[in-house]
């Protein structure tokens, strides 16, 4: 593999990390207008927040093993594809319920953008 192409797709996985660690918090933010919005109280919009971590911890464990089975590459796009869509979908999200659905689908994606943009980085730049 050239140089360039191993810096690029450093850049790349990089900027998918971000996005997913950005995501993790920058919902809390937001909560008090979202509980205004969909007329919910502290214990129900808190789920926006925790649907995402608990789907983001129950990903992880069999992260090494989907990459495997599906390749790494793959399958972190994939991850990238669904976490792009979910954001979407949490973005224009009618009802508390959609919107937590979509948080459970990102959170799920994005916990296994973080473990496999590893791999794929000590893949494309082994130990010399």
């Amino acid at each position: 593999m050239s140089t360039d192409n191993r810096y690029i797709i450093a850049i790349t996985v990089m900027l998918g990390t971000l996005i997913e660690v950005v995501d993790t918090s920058v919902a809390n933010v937001s909560l008090p207008h979202m509980q205004g919005t969909f007329s919910s109280g502290v214990d129900e919009i808190t789920w926006v927040v925790t649907s995402y971590l608990v789907a983001n911890a129950v990903i992880l464990p069999i992260t090494g093993w989907l990459g495997n089975y599906f390749g790494r590459k793959r399958f972190y796009l994939w991850c990238l594809v669904i976490f792009t869509i979910a954001s979407i979908g949490s973005g224009a999200a009618p009802s508390l319920t959609f919107l937590i659905v979509m948080r459970v689908i990102q959170g799920a994606a994005g916990g296994a953008m973080v473990p496999m943009s590893q791999a794929i980085l000590l893949e494309s730049f082994p130990k010399e």
